[in-house]
């Protein structure tokens, strides 16, 4: 059994986990601003940040224009054009949608040279405090695109990855790719030692298909093989899960904290 301190909320649906979870980054960013006038965020993508990000665009009292945004990942060799790319998906579903946003670091995972746009990334976040890291859990338990065994050690802030097969149909399922054959098998990702370094971080992690990996994350050992488990040693995590998602829970009581 895991030691985990992080908090965890079972919503009544993935409609309430995005609600809530953006309400619970919201609330970290506010502060950054209050206390410091600029504000750094990490935002993620995937069917799993839909609600959240709606969520998120439309709170009020945010001075958008001294927030930079980076994000987790990007597929290499994507074009922004293409309709699985993240930046596109970012660009549409938080960048357009807040007002003067301060700055976007996008992954430029197309780039010609990868080594020389993972020094751009490296130096732009490197050093740089992170108030709040927006993220899921994939349904083999990755953070960001650091698939099963992940690299605990790296001290990059992004790194070059494989996607195994499970990451790789994962996407498939959720409708971004015609077929398994189409999806990238390597990506540009934050690496598990810089999400840590994020003051709070605050997960999105609605539907069954993420049950397993939820338990693993929460109740297992923290070891590579379940690579999300490291957030067990997070001094400030926050864990909203619809039921299906928390159905693997040893106790999940129906809506609720613990």
């Amino acid at each position: 059994m895991g030691s985990v301190s992080m908090k965890i909320e079972i919503c009544s649906d993935k409609e309430a986990v995005g609600a809530r979870a953006a309400a619970d980054g919201a609330e970290v960013i506010r502060g950054a601003l209050a206390a410091r006038g600029e504000c750094t965020i990490i935002v993620a993508t995937g069917a799993s940040q839909f609600e959240m990000l709606d969520s998120l665009v439309q709170t009020a009292g945010i001075d958008w224009s001294k927030v930079t945004a980076f994000h987790l990942d990007e597929y290499v060799g994507l074009p922004s054009t293409h309709p699985a790319s993240f930046r596109k998906y970012l660009q549409e579903r938080f960048v357009a949608r807040v007002p003067n946003l301060g700055n976007f670091v996008p992954v430029q995972g197309d780039a010609v040279d990868l080594g020389q746009e993972i020094g751009r990334l490296n130096g732009m976040l490197g050093g740089r405090e992170v108030d709040v890291c927006f993220a899921g859990i994939g349904e083999n338990c990755h953070l960001a695109f650091n698939d099963p065994p992940a690299d605990f050690e790296t001290d990059d802030p992004y790194l070059v990855v494989t996607l195994d097969e499970a990451c790789r149909r994962q996407q498939l399922g959720e409708g971004w790719f015609p077929s398994l054959e189409a999806v990238p098998k390597r990506a540009i990702s934050m690496s598990i030692r810089q999400i840590l370094r994020s003051r709070h971080i605050v997960l999105s992690v609605p539907d069954a298909r993420k049950a397993a990996a939820v338990r693993a994350a929460v109740e297992g050992p923290v070891s590579p093989d379940y690579p999300a488990s490291v957030l067990q040693r997070h001094e400030s995590c926050a864990l909203f899960l619809d039921p299906p998602a928390a159905s693997m829970l040893s106790a999940p009581i129906g809506a609720g904290v613990r």
